[in-house]
């Protein structure tokens, strides 16, 4: 069996913290903390996923309001023993140039565009912290048989959990977190 270099040592008997993240500078890209336990994307990332990714980052950007800022691949701290990298997120605060995480209690809606390599936890995982982070909105944007598919999601304040509010597989119209309207197919165009 291969050694461990020693930055994959915990610097604690509870392991990893948020702000640990910022202390792992040989980690690998896109390196996220769910439960306390670091979590790597290591394989090659489909044509697909970062071109929905980049034009999503574009496009809610340029329709979102001067007080909401988007951004993509960028981590969010959502307590001490989570911090994911949602694809793209939507933020009440513009974050300082040499930041390195949102705080849950900016984001307006965060973004997980689903790849083969994080289905479940795209899918299962990171939708329930988000919720419980207070998270308001939620898409999963998947590729199924070629054909781009937005899940749009609102929080339940009773439940903590996300409900959803539509599947968009042409144009998506939606009036919250603010009003935005998106050719779904020419996402990947």
């Amino acid at each position: 069996m291969t050694q461990l270099p020693d930055w994959m040592r915990p610097p604690r008997p509870e392991g990893w913290l948020a702000e640990d993240l910022d202390n792992l500078p040989d980690a690998p890209r896109h390196t996220e903390l769910i439960d306390g336990a670091l979590v790597f994307m290591m394989s090659p990332q489909r044509n697909w996923h970062r071109r929905v990714i980049n034009a999503l980052d574009r496009r809610l950007a340029a329709q979102a309001p001067d007080k909401i800022e988007v951004n993509s691949e960028m981590t969010v701290r959502l307590d001490e023993r989570n911090r994911p990298e949602p694809d793209v997120v939507a933020s009440t605060v513009s974050i300082d140039r040499d930041a390195t995480c949102y705080e849950a209690k900016d984001i307006v809606l965060a973004i997980e565009v689903v790849s083969p390599e994080s289905e479940h936890r795209d899918k299962a995982v990171k939708p329930h912290k988000y919720a419980e982070a207070g998270i308001r909105h939620f898409w999963r944007v998947e590729d199924v048989d070629s054909v781009t598919v937005i899940h749009v999601y609102e929080l339940d304040d009773l439940t903590r959990t996300y409900v959803p509010t539509g599947i968009y597989r042409e144009t998506l119209k939606v009036d919250l977190p603010f009003p935005i309207e998106l050719d779904v197919q020419s996402l990947y165009g």
